[in-house]
């Protein structure tokens, strides 16, 4: 097992100005492992004197950041990305112990995401173009600032490359404030990047509290963007924290993905990866497909397929390589998660499999037996709130018109699902659906499909193009020769 981060010295200081640094306070906060329950190690908790020396020194750094060339952010970003693959599985390590994600989930997904995202900046680098004429205006695009990127607990990694990446491909410069339940990952990412020789300043790391560090950053006069993603409730704080010093917002929230299986879909594979869907990440992933939609006449057969798909998986201890889903990442989310089981049995939703309390043989950790609802109504809890855990609901519909009006009934819509044999018919759904995302057939992921959301889901979005220009502000020049 590689070495240990939490065990650093660079756990209680914060990365400021090109240097590990003490925190202005004496407080801590305590980050305990999520399979056992104890405590793992301590960071340093920040506040509002952190923050400020932090983003004063994003703000001295970007005026030479933000006009070097882009060679130099390239050969930047090069570093970073072989600095990060290099470090690989002392980062898989970090996330399984700091969040009980799978050993072998953390090197194939959470890991591997995150060097996609990297990838993705340098490749949008590499052609865009800054200035360009449009009709008899030269239009060009310039880093918005200092940045300042909050990230969260379930995919720490995937968020803090996809936020870092690009901004800096930008020119901008960042605060970066990761969550203080997995911080150890956002730790050695800031190593990773001190080691590839960005420059003094612009890249900076904070941890603490979103009620400390979080709302010093996002109030912060200084600060020209903030970049957040986490639930819907911080999204809401963040903005209005904002909205005094009228700041660009960017915002990554919470999520009930549909997934309709249309009549013409190959269910058994269908089901399948739906239920495989809806547990990644041991269910903490906003954009999951956790309501899964199907003809009523097919409702028994999706039952038997689903029960069958989740008692197969293999639940327990994240440090074996044999382990799909580990413990939830926090006590938190495990009461949540716990409470919304119960909700689902107490409204009367058909228990396939799975239910409240730890899976057989562990008494301790946050583990969450893998439970399918069937007969699921649109009103219920288990319908509407998003649970993130490894919790599907299986709703039936008559027709598609009701597949689709189902599917759209949620103050979310960030991503979606659509399974057919037919890509015209799947296509024709797709474009009814509100949501930022609708993946047909379960296709590869990737690095480049604009991510984000529609209502309560966020605004703005990430990877690729969509998410390198969040961080731009475009200048209109008139008047000049063509």
């Amino acid at each position: 097992m590689p070495p240990h981060p939490e065990r650093s010295a660079n756990a209680t200081r914060f990365y400021i100005d090109g240097a590990w640094v003490a925190p202005a306070g004496a407080s801590v906060i305590t980050v305990v492992n999520p399979a056992t329950e104890a405590p793992l190690g301590t960071i340093a908790a920040g506040g509002a004197a952190d923050v400020d020396l932090a983003v004063r020194a994003a703000r001295k750094a970007f005026a030479a950041f933000s006009e070097t060339t882009r060679e130099f952010r390239l050969g930047l970003l090069r570093e970073i990305l072989a600095g990060y693959q290099k470090r690989a599985e002392e980062l898989a390590w970090a996330l399984t112990r700091e969040m009980g994600v799978a050993i072998s989930y953390a090197r194939a997904m959470q890991v591997h995401l995150g060097a996609r995202h990297i990838e993705a900046a340098i490749s949008v680098l590499e052609h865009y173009p800054f200035e360009a004429r449009e009709g008899a205006v030269t239009v060009r695009r310039e880093p918005i600032g200092v940045c300042a990127l909050i990230t969260p607990w379930n995919w720490p990694l995937n968020q803090i490359a996809c936020k870092v990446a690009p901004a800096l491909a930008a020119g901008c410069t960042v605060v970066l404030k990761p969550s203080e339940l997995s911080p150890y990952s956002a730790l050695l990412f800031a190593e990773i990047l001190a080691e590839a020789g960005v420059p003094a300043g612009v890249f900076n790391l904070v941890n603490g509290t979103g009620d400390a560090v979080g709302a010093a950053l996002s109030s912060h006069p200084e600060v020209d963007m903030v970049s957040i993603t986490g639930s819907t409730r911080a999204g809401v704080l963040v903005a209005q924290a904002a909205a005094p010093t009228v700041k660009r917002v960017t915002q990554e929230l919470g999520g009930k993905s549909p997934n309709i299986l249309l009549p013409d879909a190959d269910f058994e594979v269908a089901v399948a990866k739906g239920v495989a869907g809806a547990f990644r990440n041991n269910g903490q992933s906003c954009s999951a497909p956790t309501r899964m939609l199907v003809p009523v006449e097919r409702l028994a057969e999706v039952e038997l397929l689903a029960r069958a798909a989740a008692e197969a998986m293999v639940v327990g201890d994240p440090t074996d390589e044999r382990t799909q889903l580990g413990p939830l990442a926090n006590a938190g989310q495990f009461r949540k998660v716990q409470a919304l089981i119960q909700a689902g049995i107490d409204e009367s939703a058909t228990l396939v499999t799975g239910g409240v309390g730890r899976p057989e043989g562990l008494s301790q950790g946050y583990f969450v037996r893998p439970t399918v609802f069937s007969r699921v109504l649109p009103d219920m809890t288990i319908a509407r709130e998003e649970i993130f855990g490894p919790v599907l609901s299986i709703l039936a519909y008559r027709d598609e018109d009701e597949a689709v009006a189902i599917a759209n009934d949620t103050i979310y819509g960030l991503s979606s699902y659509v399974q057919s044999r037919d890509p015209e018919h799947a296509l024709r759904v797709a474009r009814r659906i509100r949501a930022g995302q609708v993946h047909v057939n379960y296709p590869e992921w990737s690095a480049f499909a604009a991510f984000g959301g529609y209502r309560r889901s966020g605004n703005g979005r990430e990877y690729g193009r969509a998410g390198f220009e969040e961080f731009l502000e475009t200048k209109s020049m008139l008047g000049l020769p063509a």
